[in-house]
């Protein structure tokens, strides 16, 4: 396992209701494996955790002072980002390389990590045809809120299951097979979809998508609309773990009219679309991967890398040589 699963593993077993014998037991992890691993992250934090520990004979590629109170201050900014995120987000706006694991040492050593900055757990999202590019499938789904003296409101979501990109959103008073097709016909408009072409559409098998009304829509759009097996939810992974997220965030408040819960949804979507670093996607946005700038972006942070490091070398070569 990679150091950030190994990570997530100890965050769900500290959170878990259950013993931790029993909740090993359930993710399949050795006991003595675990303790390892745990012993080692107590000991050494994120670096501990991983198979083989570098050990320096040089220490050429070491952050300088600059960069590293850098890293501190932009933490101090933007306390919403992990220290993968933070990462990143010096990469793509700092133009200068620093790894997640050396953002975590720095952060941990200043005391600004008490708790794991990891999302617990990802989506269990593997399909049986997994997707390969924007539009090939989107999934759909409700989710409910409660607003003080209006009662719940449900939120219809269109994602794109290739870039996790929010194409759709509506909140309705209930849930019927009318939202569905508002929500659909958004997505349809804000898509980059050509004429005649259709992505594949997957929904759960809730009163609203099982309806006469939605399957007629959906069949006069040319989208072949698929439903996840019963008590089996987990090919719908991706739109479950975005409201999980979103849930996460928004919950923390209380709303007391639609008009108040919608411009925090606004917000929200925006966030997600255009800001968070979604781990899944290489660390980088769902709008950079639906519109295709994830390849460019990946390219452009391999430069920065190999720019960083080599001169990090030069600096380390002139500093021996003034000191020798």
């Amino acid at each position: 396992m990679t150091q950030s699963e190994k990570m997530e593993i100890i965050s769900l077993v500290e959170q878990s209701p259950l013993s931790v014998k029993a909740t090993l037991r359930e993710l399949g992890i050795n006991r003595a494996t675990f303790y390892s691993w745990y012993k080692r992250y107590l000991s050494d934090g994120f670096d501990g955790l991983a198979d083989q520990p570098c050990r320096r004979t040089s220490i050429w590629n070491q952050l300088p002072i600059a960069e590293k109170n850098r890293i501190v201050e932009l933490a101090l900014d933007r306390p919403d980002l992990s220290s993968r995120e933070l990462a990143c987000y010096i990469v793509d706006n700092e133009q200068w390389f620093v790894s997640e694991s050396t953002v975590y040492r720095v952060l941990k050593s200043r005391g600004l990590i008490t708790t794991p900055a990891y999302r617990l757990m990802e989506a269990a999202d593997h399909f049986y045809n997994p997707t390969t590019a924007p539009n090939q499938l989107w999934q759909t789904d409700f989710t409910y809120f409660k607003i003080k003296h209006w009662g719940w409101y449900y939120l219809s979501t269109v994602l794109d299951d290739y870039s996790r990109y929010i194409l759709a959103w509506e909140l309705c008073p209930g849930m019927q097979a009318t939202d569905v097709e508002r929500t659909v016909q958004a997505a349809l408009k804000a898509s980059s979809l050509k004429s005649g072409q259709r992505p594949r559409m997957l929904s759960d098998n809730g009163s609203a998508y099982v309806s006469r009304y939605l399957k007629d829509y959906l069949k006069g759009e040319s989208i072949d609309h698929i439903r996840s097996a019963p008590f089996h939810p987990m090919t719908q992974g991706k739109i479950e773990r975005y409201h999980r997220s979103m849930k996460n965030v928004l919950l923390l408040e209380h709303y007391y009219s639609p008009d108040e819960l919608r411009t925090r949804l606004t917000e929200w979507v925006d966030y997600y679309n255009h800001q968070r670093y979604h781990e899944s996607l290489d660390n980088v946005r769902p709008a950079d991967a639906y519109w295709g700038r994830q390849e460019q972006i990946l390219a452009h942070r391999q430069k920065t890398k190999q720019l960083s490091l080599s001169q990090r070398r030069k600096n380390h070569i002139f500093q021996r040589a003034q000191s020798g």
